[in-house]
């Protein structure tokens, strides 16, 4: 894989999100994360098996809402995010809390 893939893959993935709803998928083997707006489904599965060496079995995605923010008179928005719920197969897992 060019270097230049690899880095495009790399800044798909944002960060791993630690949610209530996230820690209770965990215990069935899925994982949620933030990820680049523009990715779709096909670079985030990719981008994950780069990056940890597991294999995929689903991505789903979901684009929240964006959220109203309110600074003095003036109205905003915060930041629009994308996450990703990975499915990885049986036996494979991902190491979010490394053990020091």
């Amino acid at each position: 894989m060019s270097d230049n893939t690899r880095r495009k893959l790399v800044d798909i993935i944002r960060r791993p999100l630690l949610t209530e709803k996230g820690t209770r998928l965990l215990e069935e083997n899925k994982y949620l994360f933030e990820v680049a707006p523009k990715a779709n489904k096909n670079e985030v599965a990719q981008a994950i098996v780069e990056l940890f060496g597991v294999k995929v079995l689903k991505v789903n995605t979901y684009n929240p809402p964006a959220k109203k923010r309110r600074v003095g008179r003036f109205l905003g928005t915060k930041p629009r995010y994308k996450r990703a719920i990975v499915t990885l197969a049986e036996g494979d897992s991902i190491t979010l809390f490394p053990e020091t």
